[in-house]
């Protein structure tokens, strides 16, 4: 209308989130009405070893007027640490992704019965079965037998079950058997999606090691790091935005969402991407 100026919608990505489908505690429908409704214009579903959950999420994305794009986070092992790698704009009917999912899946599936075990030994009756059941159809995951053990009354809350028992080093601990980083960048790349290296601080690496892996990352093929995960100190920040412009990496941010109540992971609520950084959505629009 003559005479009128409309403000210019601001976008917000969240590119790193769960739901029930892996070991978030929303369905994906909720997730995405939760996102929409904290301001987030585009969202990636990325639940642990699966894409169960993005039909849903879709659906209720067209509903809500949110951009979804299709995610999953791999586990991986790089130098015998433990390591996450998101895949966004993915194929989820990629035949290379479909291998990896169901390869990890199993892997996953008998990492909870050992740890079932090992919990019966510990006098926890009933863990896996109970874990299983919470997962529901979702992929099973220590945060589920963390659940199982609050609400049998072993554990007072989910922290302390990871301290007692589920955490490294614990008894109840099963040591991860997860491919190696190269080989889950290449499912993602395979599948047309672009490899994120997920919050690369949080593995609590040396400076050297921190270079080592985004440097051995980026030669198996991956093109992005998380330099914004959920709200982290400043000097985070403006390391990893450094370590993206020294290996010629894109930016991607996400909250890492998984359950409301934890305003340190709430939908949205992260500072934006440093200006020096290229945002990795730039790779598909």
């Amino acid at each position: 209308m003559a005479g009128h100026e409309f403000a210019e919608v601001a976008l917000i990505y969240d590119l790193h989130t769960h739901s029930n489908a892996s070991d978030g505690i929303l369905s994906p429908a909720d997730l995405v009405s939760r996102a929409s409704a904290r301001g987030v214009t585009h969202l990636a579903l990325t639940d642990h070893d699966t894409v169960q959950g993005l039909q849903s999420a879709r659906t209720q994305a067209e509903q809500e007027g949110l951009t979804l794009l299709n995610g999953v986070e791999f586990s991986c092992l790089w130098s015998g640490y433990g390591i996450h790698v998101v895949g966004l704009n993915i194929n989820p009917e990629s035949p290379s992704l479909d291998a990896a999912l169901t390869a990890q899946q199993l892997a996953r599936s008998d990492r909870a019965e050992e740890i079932g075990a090992k919990l019966a030994k510990l006098g926890v009756e009933g863990a896996y079965e109970g874990a299983r059941a919470l997962a529901g159809e979702g992929v099973i995951g220590r945060p589920h037998f963390a659940r199982y053990m609050v609400d049998q009354g072993y554990s007072a809350n989910i922290n302390s079950a990871f301290k007692q028992y589920l955490g490294a080093g614990r008894a109840g601990d099963v040591k991860q058997r997860w491919p190696d980083i190269a080989s889950m960048v290449a499912a993602i790349t395979a599948s047309g999606g672009v490899a994120v290296l997920a919050h690369p601080v949080k593995y609590e690496l040396t400076r050297t090691k921190l270079r080592l892996l985004i440097s051995s990352f980026k030669d198996a093929g991956g093109q992005a790091i998380e330099v914004v995960s959920g709200q982290q100190p400043v000097n985070e920040t403006r390391t990893l935005a450094d370590m993206a412009r020294l290996f010629d990496l894109y930016a991607s941010c996400g909250s890492d969402f998984h359950t409301p109540g934890q305003p340190w992971q709430e939908l949205g609520s992260f500072t934006p991407l440093p200006q020096s950084c290229r945002p990795v959505w730039q790779l598909w629009h």
